[in-house]
């Protein structure tokens, strides 16, 4: 039976769900972010002509979209709301947090463990995550490509949908269904939601679309989402419920950020003794917190030295011991 286990490391929470030592799911947990169930006060500070719809500010400053707002409420007013959907950074855009009325107490978002036991599996706390497929989860999210028998799968956000391309040499019939078992762990391992576009190779022949159109449905049958058939150019739409970010959206428009947790990780796990050395570029340097680096002194019990080599990539920091 699959389980969810959960990492609390420096800056983050991060968790895959496994079987069989294979990796179906990956989540990763911000803190302090105003996640999808958190009830909390807003202010009513703008409101459709004519609609349910305007815009609220929470206590922090960040304004949000509401919808479902009764007839009665008016500019100004204070309202109870769920954040139903927490905020989504894609590159300088940030597509903001959205929300309903509601008559809940006020309460936070729901804890990592408490929204990953919404899935139906066992849940457990470890220290490291066994076979640590943890490092490769995140570098596939930097670089976005990922292969497969045949191929590669090339993964990027953008502002309309996350957009999986399928490249290869095989026939095109051949290398779209072959592609099929890529995008179905692409899908888990990296946290896709929302709208999600496929490229596949253009099919001429009706039935080549229709058993890619099978096997995919197959392959994806224990993820609720809708679908289009695949059209004559080979594209396929997907469409799936979001409450935030993906695992690809947090790590590619925070690469330098994921790379400075991704490096405090392996420092971390540094057994031999003396002082710890940590490389990284500047980027990711610069983006390492005071509060991160004192968390990981007081993790390891160690003094913390530092190299800056910016032919390091951002994903390819290095932590060692080295004698005082």
């Amino acid at each position: 039976m699959p389980r969810w286990l959960i990492e609390d490391g420096i800056g983050e929470t991060r968790a895959v769900l496994v079987e069989d030592g294979e990796v179906l799911a990956a989540r990763l947990f911000l803190p302090g972010e105003t996640r999808a169930g958190a009830v909390l006060e807003a202010r009513l500070v703008a409101r459709q002509s004519g609609s349910r719809r305007g815009t609220v500010r929470l206590p922090s400053g960040e304004d949000a979209l509401i919808d479902g707002l009764e007839k009665s409420a008016s500019e100004g007013a204070l309202l109870r709301i769920v954040v139903t959907r927490s905020a989504i950074r894609e590159g300088s855009r940030i597509k903001r947090m959205q929300v309903r009325p509601t008559d809940k107490a006020p309460c936070p978002p729901p804890t990592p463990r408490e929204e990953l036991e919404r899935d139906g599996f066992p849940v457990e706390q470890v220290r490291r995550f066994p076979d640590d497929p943890w490092p490769e989860l995140v570098l596939q999210a930097l670089d976005g490509q990922i292969p497969f028998p045949g191929g590669t799968l090339l993964v990027s956000p953008t502002p309309a949908m996350t957009l999986i391309d399928i490249d290869g040499a095989l026939p095109p019939a051949t290398l779209a269904m072959a592609a099929v078992p890529a995008i179905a762990a692409c899908i888990g391992q990296l946290d896709l939601n929302g709208a999600i576009g496929i490229d596949f190779p253009s099919l001429e022949r009706k039935d080549d679309r229709r058993a890619v159109d099978t096997a995919l449905a197959a392959a994806l049958d224990h993820w609720p989402h809708q679908s289009t058939a695949m059209n004559g150019f080979g594209f396929v739409q997907l469409v799936a419920r979001c409450e935030g970010p993906s695992l690809l959206h947090r790590v590619h428009n925070d690469p330098a950020g994921a790379g400075a947790r991704l490096l405090l990780r392996r420092a971390e796990a540094v057994s031999e003794p003396g002082i710890l050395l940590l490389g990284a570029s500047s980027a990711v340097r610069a983006a390492v917190r005071p509060e991160w680096e004192e968390e990981l002194a007081r993790r390891t019990g160690r003094t913390l030295r530092w190299s800056v080599d910016d032919s390091l990539a951002l994903g390819g920091g290095f932590a060692q011991a080295v004698a005082s």
